[in-house]
């Protein structure tokens, strides 16, 4: 039983790794595989518990999916309101190379209230305005890829595996702010520094796109609405983290009721600007136009990694890696290797099944109490793999969701990447690693 999960789970990754080159979507390979993972399982255990297990994995899988959904359409509704526009036209910049620093700094913060694709999806699209070179905008767009990624490395909602680690409580948002956010400006400064180079001090002149919505735009007629719809919209991302601090409750109730207030709020902007037959300018209708294939992508890949906890696969991967390495920069390491070669989400929802959150009274029993603390709540080991599966996914352009959505939109070669941008990528990932390390034996922001 074992041998046959391990190899439809892999046999599933190499599928949904190669996305683009069978062109099959991931989510479907995805879900299939979940349910291969899950009937071989309960045919071969005769597990009693099975259901109950079943139903627990659905749950905690669920509170996830229910955030992505809320989620991702506010950031849909500020998009469609022309918020983003807000940022697009208010960037002046000297020189390309200025740009370039702009650009990445700009991508690094608005993806930790983002997310990296979305970011990444604005920024380059906003590219086509800039600059009109082809290469030009491929190193452009990767250096936005980078900082993106970075970016939502060290913020409890700016990716998906930050979202999963905070919402399970392994790492908390003030302390991982705190311990993490030096270390994704360093990963940022390297390459930025890197890629400098390859960029000629020129003035920028604007170029003419055809980029943005056709039609009725409301960014153009009513600007003071986009302004808004924008702030409120960013607000509503930024509660989050505030009432689960205050409430203790789980992350998806705060965005669900940020989403509640949204959705009042539109409807109440529809009615008074007469918006009806203009634009979709209703959540009921937004939440249309979101990215489901992604919804259903977590969904089975979760719950495909809950069916290999259930079965002890992880708990003995987790084993061997202790008695191999018993470091958690390596493990870590290597973590974030693989998030350039395969999504990081698996990896890291492996990681969470592999590792639990351990107590006081865990590290005081342990034969090994300094390398059982790295797994405290905020520990080293939550923070590493935090920045490794975020920052790692940057070394190869398929190893994130940003690094796809660039590649697209520019068709940027996966071979002029590598040659490219990979070594600027591994750069800054073991420079923040390198900060990491710093911070933990030296300063001492970090447990």
């Amino acid at each position: 039983m074992i041998a046959a999960l391990i190899v439809i789970f892999v046999l599933g990754y190499v599928f949904i790794a190669c996305e683009h080159v069978i062109s099959i979507n991931k989510a479907s390979i995805a879900i299939i595989m979940c349910g291969l993972l899950w009937a071989i399982y309960s045919i071969c255990s005769h597990d009693p518990l099975l259901s109950t297990d079943m139903v627990e994995a659905l749950g905690d899988t669920c509170e996830i999916v229910v955030f992505l959904i809320g989620a991702m359409t506010i950031v849909e509704l500020i998009d469609r309101y022309g918020g983003f526009r807000l940022i697009v036209d208010n960037i002046r910049a000297g020189n390309k190379r200025s740009l370039l620093w702009m650009l990445a700094f700009i991508a690094f913060f608005l993806s930790a209230i983002l997310d990296n694709m979305t970011t990444t999806i604005i920024m380059v699209m906003m590219l086509r305005k800039l600059l009109s070179d082809k290469k030009e905008r491929w190193l452009f767009a990767c250096v936005i890829v980078l900082s993106a990624n970075a970016g939502g490395a060290w913020s409890p909602i700016g990716d998906i595996t930050t979202i999963m680690l905070w919402m399970k409580n392994y790492v908390s948002s003030v302390d991982l702010i705190i311990n993490l956010i030096l270390p994704s400006i360093v990963s940022v400064i390297v390459p930025v520094v890197m890629a400098s180079s390859m960029v000629k001090p020129e003035p920028v002149h604007s170029v003419q796109d055809a980029a943005y919505r056709t039609g009725f735009d409301l960014y153009e007629n009513h600007r003071g609405v986009s302004v808004f719809i924008f702030v409120c919209g960013i607000a509503g991302l930024i509660f989050v983290p505030v009432f689960k601090a205050l409430t203790h409750l789980a992350p998806y109730l705060g965005i669900l009721f940020s989403l509640g207030v949204l959705w009042v709020i539109t409807e109440l902007v529809v009615r008074k600007y007469h918006l009806d037959g203009k634009m979709d300018g209703r959540i009921s209708a937004i939440i249309h136009h979101i990215d489901m294939d992604t919804i259903i992508f977590f969904l089975g890949i979760l719950m495909s990694v809950s069916a290999l906890s259930e079965a002890g696969i992880l708990g003995s991967l987790a084993g061997w890696l202790n008695e191999t390495f018993h470091n958690p920069y390596v493990i870590n390491g290597i973590i974030g290797v693989l998030s350039s070669i395969v999504d990081n989400v698996p990896l890291v929802a492996a990681c969470m099944e592999m590792y639990p959150v351990v107590d006081q009274t865990m590290v005081q029993a342990s034969l090994d109490p300094v390398y059982t603390s790295y797994f405290l709540q905020d520990g080293l080991f939550w923070h590493l793999l935090t920045f490794c599966a975020g920052v790692g996914g940057s070394m190869l352009i398929i190893g994130s969701a940003a690094g796809v959505v660039a590649m697209g939109i520019e068709k940027i070669p996966f071979g002029w990447y590598m040659k490219k941008i990979t070594l600027m990528a591994l750069s800054g990932y073991l420079a923040g690693m390198a900060f990491i390390w710093l911070e933990t034996f030296f300063i001492g922001f970090a447990n």
